[in-house]
């Protein structure tokens, strides 16, 4: 059995058009090892995200995270949804993160905050499918018991939670988990841009 990351992606996947191959060949397994990461490879995930774009260069992202075997690791488990707890155990990390939703230099509403944290989730994500490494985000979690977790002031709101760790083969997963374990296709563009006005079937 391959590692998922080993998967051939283009099995799965056609890009309509001539795009960088990293975009497509990311993609958010479960399978994972158990196997810690490094210090210096969990920082480079977190320098990929640092250079992600922002509104006035605010940089709203904050990813608050724990390594398994430390006592951090139970707290943020708690914080998982039972299905998710069924894979996410064998998670090097589990992070949770944060947007920032006032601008840091004069403390007014930042409306792109969530974008521009997700910009950064991304960014990790690539570097993360560059290091054979699994990064999985997570909406399955208790968003309030996050926030009373890390004593967050309303300047702060919960994005969402991340699994990331070594790839494992497909097996470690339940058999229904297992079968679903490839990358999913996408919407075609027709579906997805329009020019002018939006349809109204879309509203």
């Amino acid at each position: 059995m391959r590692h998922v990351l080993q998967k051939e992606v283009d099995d799965f996947r056609s890009p309509e058009h001539d795009i960088l191959s990293v975009l497509y060949e990311r993609w958010s397994p479960r399978a994972m090892s158990g196997e810690g990461l490094r210090d210096g490879e969990l920082k480079r995930l977190f320098e990929a995200a640092r250079w992600a774009p922002s509104s006035y260069n605010g940089q709203p992202w904050r990813f608050v995270h724990a390594r398994r075997d430390t006592p951090y690791w139970r707290e943020f488990f708690a914080l998982l949804g039972d299905f998710n707890r069924t894979w996410a155990e064998e998670a090097a990390v589990l992070v949770v993160l944060l947007s920032r939703k006032t601008f840091e230099h004069n403390d007014r509403p930042a409306r792109t905050h969530s974008l521009d944290t997700g910009a950064a989730l991304q960014n990790l994500a690539l570097q993360g499918r560059a290091m054979n490494v699994v990064v999985r985000a997570m909406g399955g979690c208790d968003y309030g018991a996050a926030a009373d977790l890390l004593d967050l002031s309303d300047d702060y709101s919960v994005e969402a939670m991340i699994a990331i760790g070594r790839p494992a083969e497909t097996s470690v997963l339940d058999d229904e988990l297992e079968e679903r374990e490839e990358p999913s296709g996408r919407k075609p563009i027709r579906e997805l841009a329009f020019e002018g006005r939006l349809p109204r079937s879309e509203h």
